[in-house]
């Protein structure tokens, strides 16, 4: 296992029975909002980026807005590829400095996307750079990438084997979880978290947090899933915020003011997730 920010991070947490929180920011203002939001309640941070905000700002540009902004917090903070199908984006983003990349294999049979996976594993740790693995596929459409599908499903002895054979150092299983929001109550798998940890001893990523209920994170965590990621809860608090505010100042002519305002709703919502998945407090002083 390549030894660096994220594995620190995630391993910490499933040592330390907490989830760290994973979450997809898409601009300047999220970024530094949810790394500030972190180190005031001294806890650590995975900063994930879409594919699409990738292309949209830019790796090299995005990489170094993240450095400048992270080299000043006093917690541990990550940068993350979040779900990329494309080999193309996940080696340049190693290349420019991201701390990990998630390779969604989940389009390929097993077999190919072992094989690529540890090709993926092997590009990456040579550079210091942590891998997560997807192979089943999370059911919903984030930022373009994914299905509304039912996911194709593996025995778990097979998906132990993936995760063995590739070196990955961290997998995001499909459990009953989805991206977006819940059209219904979850039925989430939480015995095949615990089984896979207890049989590989490496950190589950829980994605589609966004939506769940407290006791439902609590238990998710408690097995094993010491990265749970947010995204659409974090987008509806931005939105929402400029159309509340300018609602109720319809007249607003200062942008600062207006920005001060979504930035305290932004903020509010890292800590209340930081908070929920235990986390806060884990960063020594």
């Amino acid at each position: 296992m390549a030894s660096n920010i994220f594995n620190e991070i995630v391993s910490a947490a499933l040592a330390g029975h907490y989830g760290v929180l994973g979450l997809n920011v898409f601009d300047e203002l999220t970024l530094r909002t949810a790394v500030e939001a972190a180190e005031a309640e001294k806890a650590p941070i995975i900063i994930q980026t879409s594919v699409k905000t990738v292309k949209s700002i830019g790796a090299r540009r995005l990489s170094d807005h993240f450095k400048l902004v992270s080299s000043a917090s006093g917690s541990p903070v990550s940068l993350h590829l979040d779900h990329c199908p494309d080999r193309g984006v996940i080696s340049e983003c190693i290349r420019e400095g991201w701390d990990s990349v998630l390779f969604d294999a989940s389009h390929l049979s097993l077999g190919e996307a072992t094989a690529q996976t540890k090709e993926v594993v092997e590009e990456a740790h040579a550079r210091g750079v942590n891998v997560e693995g997807e192979v089943e596929g999370i059911q919903g459409v984030e930022d373009g990438i994914g299905s509304d599908d039912a996911p194709t499903l593996y025995p778990l002895e097979k998906v132990i084997e993936f995760i063995n054979v590739t070196g990955i150092d961290c997998f995001a299983p499909a459990i009953g979880n989805a991206h977006g929001l819940y059209k219904q109550e979850p039925q989430l798998d939480i015995q095949r978290v615990r089984d896979l940890v207890a049989a590989t001893n490496i950190p589950m990523a829980l994605h589609g947090g966004s939506g769940l209920s407290a006791e439902q994170f609590g238990e998710l965590i408690a097995a094993g899933c010491a990265k749970v990621n947010i995204s659409t809860a974090l987008k509806r608090a931005f939105i929402e915020g400029y159309r509340n505010y300018l609602t109720a100042h319809p007249s607003a002519a200062e942008p600062l003011t207006v920005i001060a305002q979504v930035r305290q709703d932004l903020q509010q919502i890292v800590v209340h997730y930081i908070r929920q998945f235990g986390s806060a407090g884990s960063v020594s002083s």
